[in-house]
């Protein structure tokens, strides 16, 4: 057995032993329906039998697989799809089985949109790696302060922002943000508001003045309907205070002694008016609170049942839990969401920032 064949047998082998092929075709099958049908037919199919629905579902999916081809795929697709039930076809002497050069044409088309896939997946790869070199380290080290960041796309590249900037005079700056939309549009408007706010945060001690200038600028240059919920936050060298603003984001929690608080809500996001007001809001944090943010891909995991996480339940889990770092809280909250989701395949981008004051040396 050659070193290819080898790879391929033991892969078939792995996916057979994995045990997840039911949940990975139920998944994959719920995002067939997600992407291809709209509103209207999902409606139209929830009122029929359940013969009657999966033959037209059938029929729907495969207008649109025709529809999405190249003329000249959807046409060899087609002609493999007809001539696949021939078993033989006959003139005189000479014979051909069809069925065969039907799946042989089928697969053909099945290997050149196989191709168009791997490409734009090498492409995307490479956006995930500028991605994460754009990224900050996960807990970087500022003075009486323990800082947890965390960030993960749901497919290769996405549209949440964390990140952290030196500022003047011992205080630095920490954003969290979550742009509208998914995969590579999300991901070019994430790092454009990241470029804006890195260029204007050390400009503006004013946190409300700085998302005045940062919202202006995001405005102007981004497509109509897009927008970005963001918070930035600002803390300092052995300080005892956060000042944020808050740009339409879910709002904060602050943990002390396993009691949750949930900070106001904020102004308008980002991008949606190119003037707006926002809010410079400072609190006092003790030593062992925890201010914690998140996108919502937190709050809005679903699992396979198509419910979601909620904010209550993700509060009555951090009141039953015991934690003493923001790393071992941050920890907590992944394997929370990733208990809840099960098999299914994250829908959201999901993003997360701890902070938690430290005792005074």
């Amino acid at each position: 057995m050659n070193k290819q064949s080898k790879k391929l047998y033991d892969t078939l082998k792995n996916d057979i032993s994995d045990g997840g092929f039911t949940d990975d075709v139920h998944s994959d099958f719920e995002e067939l329906k997600e992407y291809y049908l709209n509103e209207e037919r999902k409606k139209e199919l929830s009122k029929m039998s359940i013969v009657k629905k999966y033959f037209l579902m059938t029929w729907w999916l495969l207008q649109e697989l025709l529809l999405n081809l190249t003329p000249a795929r959807r046409l060899l697709l087609l002609l493999g799809i007809l001539i696949l039930p021939i078993l033989n076809f006959k003139v005189g002497n000479f014979g051909l089985n069809t069925s065969f050069i039907g799946s042989i044409i089928i697969l053909f088309v099945l290997m050149l949109e196989l191709k168009d896939k791997l490409l734009a997946k090498d492409e995307l790869n490479v956006g995930n790696s500028v991605q994460e070199a754009l990224m900050p380290e996960k807990n970087p080290k500022i003075s009486g302060w323990d800082v947890w960041l965390f960030t993960k796309p749901a497919k290769e590249v996405g549209g949440d922002l964390v990140d952290i900037i030196k500022l003047k005079d011992k205080k630095y700056g920490i954003t969290i943000a979550d742009v509208s939309g998914k995969g590579l549009g999300a991901a070019l408007l994430m790092a454009k508001l990241q470029t804006i706010i890195r260029t204007l945060a050390p400009e503006n001690s004013k946190l409300d003045l700085l998302f005045r200038r940062v919202n202006n600028a995001f405005y102007r240059d981004i497509l109509p309907n897009s927008f970005a919920s963001a918070i930035f936050l600002e803390i300092e060298e052995n300080g005892n205070s956060i000042s944020y603003v808050n740009a339409g984001h879910l709002p904060p929690i602050i943990i002390q002694d396993r009691q949750i608080k949930e900070l106001p809500k904020g102004n308008m996001a980002l991008g949606l008016s190119k003037e707006v007001e926002f809010d410079n809001r400072k609190i006092a944090i003790e030593p062992n609170e925890y201010f914690v943010a998140f996108s919502d891909g937190v709050t809005e995991a679903k699992n396979k049942n198509g419910q979601f996480l909620g904010l209550n339940s993700l509060k009555i889990m951090l009141k039953e839990s015991v934690y003493h770092t923001s790393d071992q809280l941050g920890n907590k909250i992944l394997n929370y969401v990733k208990s809840f989701i099960g098999n299914s395949k994250t829908a959201d981008d999901l993003s997360i920032v701890i902070i938690k004051k430290k005792n005074a040396i």
